[in-house]
């Protein structure tokens, strides 16, 4: 069985029995002979992101499933700027060689000898003691070799290269689309400028992005909330102490935790003067500005009251101390 946690409850689904390989896709007798642990629902943790495409149902969806069709797009196009440019970069020249009256055969063996000989180059021969030639047979891959007929004359030109090789606006433009699937702010990639508007508009961008990082990170505190309660029951401790465990992820940014702060000070300022003109309950208070139930509402009430009991008897127990040690000090009365 799958343990589905929390909001994952209405995704609950029973594993294929064994040997029911037709659930996964997958036929054949070295499957049905395979070998098989039978594990109980509570070995298994099964958290997931939540998704609504049934076609994942019910073992979530990968962040980037989204984008592994654009990263093969991008990759493709990245390869073939690279093709293109090794291709039309360089510079290639064509060398019109007057063959005279040879015949059409001999013209072509004559054109082969003399790449071939282009093909080589000059170097030295530390084991002769002189200048050497070897074949170099990328030497001249990108020339051309034309023969010519009796008064065409030898000749030779240059073929410039590809004058548009900075054009990268096809690999910006998948680019661009894989950062929004992944919903990552195109700016921390790009940098425009270092102007103080961009500043202040990468701190917009950080405060939205760590809103989805957020929402990725409450996934994971829910499975590994359960998976840690589920091991401190295996070691025995009070189910009171399991109750109360919570984990949570630190904030992804720091300026969203500023944010927040600065929004929380602003929403306490309001509660205070609301408070102040004693025309609502203070459970309205709680409900409308807050957003607590009336569970949540009832126990902070009663822990205030608790807190304020305990602290005046506290205090009367202070003001009775302060009591008996002045009457018992000093000189007795005449």
């Amino acid at each position: 069985r799958l343990l589905l946690l929390g909001y994952l409850t209405d995704f609950l689904q029973e594993i294929p029995d064994k040997g029911d390989w037709n659930a996964y896709g997958l036929q054949g007798e070295a499957m049905n002979n395979a070998t098989y642990i039978t594990l109980d629902k509570n070995q298994i943790i099964h958290f997931r992101l939540f998704t609504s495409d049934p076609y994942f149902y019910p073992y979530g969806k990968s962040i980037a499933a989204l984008a592994v069709r654009i990263f093969r797009s991008l990759k493709m196009m990245e390869d073939a700027m690279i093709i293109y440019r090794l291709s039309r970069a360089p510079e290639r020249r064509i060398f019109y060689v007057d063959v005279g009256n040879l015949p059409t055969n001999k013209a072509e063996i004559f054109i082969e000898k003399l790449k071939q000989k282009f093909k080589k180059e000059k170097y030295y021969n530390t084991q002769v003691g002189g200048v050497d030639e070897r074949y170099n047979p990328l030497s001249m891959d990108e020339d051309f070799f034309v023969p010519t007929r009796q008064g065409g004359g030898t000749k030779i030109e240059t073929l410039r290269g590809a004058e548009n090789l900075g054009e990268v606006d096809d690999v910006k433009y998948f680019r661009d689309k894989l950062l929004a699937v992944l919903k990552v702010p195109k700016d921390y990639i790009v940098e425009k400028d270092q102007s103080p508007e961009r500043k202040a508009n990468l701190s917009q961008l950080d405060v939205k992005f760590a809103r989805t990082i957020i929402r990725v990170q409450h996934s994971i505190e829910i499975g590994f909330e359960s998976l840690a309660k589920k091991h401190l029951r295996l070691l025995g401790f009070p189910e009171t102490m399991i109750k109360d465990l919570r984990i949570e992820l630190p904030d992804p940014s720091d300026m969203f935790t500023k944010r927040k702060l600065d929004i929380d000070a602003q929403k306490a300022g309001v509660v205070q003067q609301v408070v102040g003109l004693n025309l609502f309950p203070k459970s309205q208070i709680y409900k409308e500005y807050y957003h607590m139930s009336d569970a949540e509402i009832e126990t902070t009430l009663q822990a205030i009251e608790d807190e304020s009991a305990a602290t005046g008897e506290e205090q009367l127990a202070a003001q009775q101390d302060n009591l008996q040690n002045g009457a018992g000090g000093g000189e007795p009365p005449p």
